[in-house]
């Protein structure tokens, strides 16, 4: 495996791993004002002026927005599903637990994952499921099954 895969693959897993944690952020905003959608709404507000602010800082050509004209408007849907997952997650995560709130998201997002691969949609590059891949989901359903149980 080359370094740099190993660098993105240490990334994402930090990515993974920061998830849980802003839930729990989230949800104490939300309870605090007895709303979880408001605490999503502030998460995408502080989440939007930070990347803003880091478009300024590596002086992104913000002329080049013009080029989204060629995009799909279903593309666009993409701040909406992320508004609604956050949401889910403050809303649900109280209820069920955060480990069997993280165990679907992660079964859901393998599941789907496997299909863009295997007919490589949405320009994902084409992996086509094979036993070892169903295998992986399989074990993941156990862990949600056995997280639920215990």
């Amino acid at each position: 495996m080359q370094k740099s895969n190993l660098i993105l693959m240490m990334v994402v897993f930090l990515a993974g791993a920061i998830l849980p944690i802003q839930a729990g952020f989230n949800i104490q905003i939300g309870k605090a004002v007895q709303q979880p959608v408001f605490a999503a709404f502030a998460s995408f507000l502080i989440g939007t002026v930070a990347l803003f602010l880091y478009l300024l800082a590596v002086r992104f050509n913000f002329s080049s927005i013009i080029a989204t004209q060629t995009v799909s408007p279903l593309f666009w849907t993409a701040g909406i599903l992320g508004a609604f997952y956050v949401a889910s997650v403050i809303i649900i995560a109280p209820r069920l637990g955060t480990a069997l709130t993280f165990s679907l998201i992660v079964g859901g997002q393998m599941i789907i994952s496997l299909i863009l691969d295997h007919f490589g949609l949405l320009g994902f590059s084409i992996k086509e499921i094979n036993w070892q891949r169903i295998l992986g989901v399989i074990f993941l359903v156990l862990g949600v099954l056995l997280i639920r149980k215990y």
